[in-house]
């Protein structure tokens, strides 16, 4: 693998996983909405990675690790879904969007397994950031022993 592919991956990293602290930080903002320009209660949204350009099974880079080098590509972020479990019904009468019983539909985010999930984020992007600096500081004392 060459230096400028491990940045290369690293970068991936950040950028897919900016993206999904950008969703999670949506979902919190939107806990308590129950008017979407649809008229309906805001739905979770979760982010969706794949390796990038690459289909081939975890087995296959086992058979293939002794025979040749080995090229990663990073992740990709497959789309933005929406998460279909059921929205929370709550009992509040006094609330514009209550039907004739009272109950109004409240988004299914919950924000503590969103705050979970935006420290498994963080990490993961401190992580690649670690990579990166990894690279960057092998770059330079490459480029020291050149002198």
């Amino acid at each position: 693998m060459s230096l400028f592919n491990s940045i290369n991956v690293s970068a991936t990293g950040l950028t897919a996983e900016r993206l999904r602290m950008d969703v999670i930080s949506k979902n919190i903002a939107n806990a308590n909405t129950t008017r979407t320009p649809s008229g309906t209660p805001y739905r979770r949204q979760v982010v969706v990675f794949k390796t990038k350009n690459d289909n081939r099974p975890f087995s296959a880079y086992l058979n293939s690790a002794t025979k040749k080098n080995l090229r990663f590509t990073g992740v990709e972020v497959v789309g933005i879904k929406e998460d279909n479990s059921p929205l929370k019904k709550i009992h509040n009468p006094g609330h514009p969007d209550a039907d004739e019983k009272g109950y109004v539909l409240m988004p299914n985010v919950d924000i503590v397994t969103e705050m979970a999930n935006m420290i498994s984020a963080s990490r993961a992007y401190e992580a690649n950031v670690t990579a990166l600096n990894s690279a960057k500081g092998m770059a330079m004392k490459a480029l020291e022993i050149g002198r």
